[in-house]
């Protein structure tokens, strides 16, 4: 099989994309998350803080007014694995392409790690993940899960 370039996703004018975990609005991405993310609403802001304790946080800012206008979330070992998680572009902010470099920043941030893969579920935005390099898993029937709740499947 022959390697397929990755498109790259310029980042808009106006927007800069961080690292810098002092920089997360974690009051809004927890309204953002809990008000309006299917997968994610109704969380609680113990459960959202816990979450982003134990992962890597990307913000993306409107430089004008330092803003925060979305953000993304990865769980990773920094060496193997990775699972990309709570994508979210403000409403305001939407339709400019800032989800999309927000992705593109994630995968070029951990590339030179040597992780192998990284991970997404998504309800309704295939069609955006492609764009920048995800496919179906190959072989879905290899993974498996375990739900402590089996009537919670989120």
């Amino acid at each position: 099989m022959s390697a397929t370039p990755v498109p790259t996703a310029p980042l808009p004018d106006g927007y800069e994309i961080s690292v810098d975990p002092a920089r997360i609005d974690a009051a809004r991405v927890h309204h953002w998350l809990s008000t309006d993310a299917y997968w994610a609403k109704g969380r609680s802001r113990e459960t959202q803080d816990g979450a982003r304790a134990g992962s890597l946080d990307f913000g993306a800012y409107d430089t004008a007014s330092g803003e925060q206008v979305a953000y993304a979330r990865v769980v990773t070992d920094s060496a193997t694995f990775a699972w990309l998680c709570d994508v979210y572009v403000d409403r305001s902010a939407r339709g400019k392409g800032l989800g999309k470099a927000l992705v593109v920043a994630v995968r070029e941030h951990l590339r030179p790690l040597g992780v192998r893969r990284i991970l997404l579920a998504t309800s309704d935005a295939h069609g955006v993940y492609e764009q920048v390099g995800f496919q179906p898993l190959p072989e879905p029937a290899q993974w498996m899960v375990h739900y402590y709740d089996p009537a919670v499947r989120s």
